[in-house]
């Protein structure tokens, strides 16, 4: 598998992120066991220091950890919401992590356990590591994009790095914001305070993210927001939208008095942020394809109890 980097960054972290590996760990240990080479040079150092314009190799697929190796298929009745003859979109349930990994309960079920099911359902042979193309976050809902091959894992991994992806989110904050519709263009790191969070501030090193928010309806002390990811970093909905200070409603890590104030008159329970609309060109018939995953429940029932009178088209 090859990469282009776009911007400068360390070897295992670029390895790690985007879904190229399932995990840091995993990028490490293909990185010391050689496998990974830069501008066709082995490199056995996983902090080595990328540059934009490298080229980045992996010659083979490492070993998959324990927990990785003991996906076993589990029904999640997910809902495949588009397919084609290479690969396919689910509709994510909250509360599910995407992959197995630190800090999780042993034998916890995961969306790769639910598409391992899909994949002998459908008579398809199952990798772990070259099915999920992006990750969302655990208590995220929405569209994850599934490949069938490792080619077409490859060929659709690479519209993610080159940005040729499209994704729209849905988020219901707290407070209105002033400005109607924005970027924010803040770099995410991992906090130097708190290795679980991410922050656009007191991190040791910080990746670009951009995120774009419009206003579709307000009401009282909250808005519902549409937000375009021009990058995929790790919680950065979240953090953006917290660091100008209108946290997604049902986020217990990235808060203000405010939201807290708000989830508790509201009675909301669950994160208010749903992966809306993917685009992409498939592999199949290299064409372009918008999938929308309808909004679920427990959102609609959170954005009614705050008056926002937004309806799905």
């Amino acid at each position: 598998m090859d990469w282009l980097v776009s911007l400068p960054d360390r070897l295992d972290s670029f390895l790690a992120a985007d879904g190229r590996m399932l995990s840091r760990t995993k990028a490490q240990k293909a990185i010391e066991d050689g496998q990974v080479s830069v501008n066709d040079d082995v490199v056995t150092k996983p902090a080595h220091r990328l540059q934009e314009g490298d080229q980045v190799s992996v010659d083979s697929p490492a070993p998959a950890s324990d927990e990785e190796s003991k996906i076993t298929p589990a029904d999640l009745h997910l809902t495949v919401l588009y397919e084609d003859s290479a690969c396919f979109v689910i509709d994510k349930p909250a509360g599910v992590a995407v992959h197995p990994g630190a800090g999780m309960a042993p034998g916890e079920v995961t969306l790769l356990h639910g598409i391992s099911f899909l994949f002998k359902k459908k008579k398809i042979p199952f990798t772990s590591d070259s099915v999920l193309v992006h990750r969302l976050d655990k208590d995220t809902t929405g569209c994850v994009l599934v490949a069938k091959t490792a080619a077409a894992h490859l060929f659709l991994q690479q519209q993610f790095e080159t940005r040729t992806v499209k994704k729209k989110y849905l988020a219901l904050v707290a407070g209105i914001p002033k400005v109607s519709e924005a970027t924010v263009d803040a770099p995410i790191g991992r906090s130097v305070n708190n290795r679980t969070e991410m922050t656009v501030f007191h991190s040791a090193r910080t990746r670009a993210a951009q995120t774009t928010y419009r206003v579709l309806d307000s009401a009282g002390k909250a808005s519902l927001l549409e937000c375009d990811l021009h990058t995929g970093r790790t919680h950065q909905v979240r953090v953006h939208l917290s660091s100008i200070g209108h946290p997604v409603l049902g986020d217990s890590t990235y808060t203000s008095l405010l939201s807290e104030r708000l989830m508790q008159e509201f009675d909301i329970r669950s994160l208010c942020l749903h992966a809306w609309k993917l685009a992409f060109t498939s592999p199949a018939d290299k064409k372009e394809h918008a999938v929308e995953a309808e909004v679920p429940q427990n959102f609609l029932r959170a954005k009614d109890a705050a008056g926002i009178e937004w309806k799905q088209k």
